[in-house]
């Protein structure tokens, strides 16, 4: 089962009450219904839905439509839930926003006028042409797929308006309104009421941000390490530099020992090198200590060479 489908099931069991599914079925028949002035034909692959919208018809209009059940055996075995509405049509469509003087009509703002209302329609959107990426397998990614760009705008900014950002993109003749933002993802399930897919969800999401934290971390130090080595490989080649051209006398003794334990240590940190000398020795010195003598001790490599010019 993919975690779209679990999340669509979660959200078929929650109860709502007579305004929202008034919004949930005006979301449902016009997104996804084949809709004539004689019948309202509704068809799911997910029993949850074809259920839920069933007990919809029922409580809002107290008519139970007639259900027909197909075994598609393309590509997998699965089964088809029709639902066909012939009675009272005409009633329906126009309690459900959807038609106006016998014309059918864009879905608009003023129809939805409060939160639970909004949030009715939006999951009712998601539940027949939504999809979510489940977050273990893949990246954070929720869609709703429209057949008209008019209904896809305006999902868009009625998302926005509940502060979403989503955006709407033209694929294959279809609009696509989807969100990236594992954050507005996460706000958006828990828009759902679907708290167990919103715990499974928020899990994953706090292991994948813990592990790319700790190889960030990792990356950094690896660097880090790397930084050292090349630095304390260039001072080795100093100090040999001045051994080899007998200019080691002209360093004072603390210089001397500092450059001394580089050679014995070329692949440490300052701030290692600092505590190995103060730990073994009773020069006290800190990262900043180490880096003024190196910088003594480059300045006299880069002298002589010039000298030598």
């Amino acid at each position: 089962m993919t975690f779209s489908t679990k999340l669509k099931d979660e959200i078929c069991n929650e109860e709502i009450n007579r305004i929202e599914i008034l919004s949930e079925l005006s979301a449902i028949v016009r997104f996804d219904a084949t809709i004539t002035l004689e019948k309202i034909i509704l068809t799911f692959e997910n029993g949850s839905v074809a259920r839920r919208v069933f007990k919809d018809f029922k409580i809002l209009f107290n008519l139970s439509p007639h259900i027909i059940i197909r075994n598609q055996k393309r590509l997998r075995a699965k089964q088809i839930y029709i639902l066909e509405i012939k009675e009272n049509v005409l009633n329906i469509l126009q309690t459900l926003n959807i038609l106006k003087n016998n014309q059918f009509i864009d879905m608009k703002k003023e129809y939805l006028s409060t939160q639970s209302e909004m949030a009715s329609f939006v999951r009712a959107t998601f539940l027949v042409s939504g999809s979510i990426n489940d977050p273990s397998t893949s990246g954070y990614h929720l869609e709703y797929v429209l057949n008209k760009k008019n209904d896809a705008l305006f999902f868009n900014n009625l998302l926005h308006e509940m502060k979403f950002d989503s955006k709407v993109l033209e694929r294959n003749g279809k609009y696509m309104v989807y969100l990236k933002s594992a954050e507005e993802i996460s706000d958006m399930i828990r828009l759902f009421q679907a708290s167990q897919c919103l715990f499974y969800f928020e899990d994953i999401r706090i292991y994948r941000d813990h592990k790319n934290m700790v190889n960030r971390l990792n990356n950094c130090e690896i660097a880090n390490q790397e930084k050292s080595t090349s630095t304390g490989l260039r001072q080795v080649e100093d100090i040999c530099y001045l051994q080899e051209n007998d200019l080691m006398d002209l360093l004072d003794e603390k210089v001397k020992l500092v450059m001394e334990y580089r050679l014995k240590y070329p692949e440490s940190s300052y701030q290692e090198l600092a505590d190995i000398i103060a730990l073994e020795t009773d020069y006290q010195i800190g990262k900043s200590g180490i880096n003024h003598h190196f910088i003594k001790l480059k300045k006299l490599v880069d002298q002589h060479k010039k000298n030598c010019l």
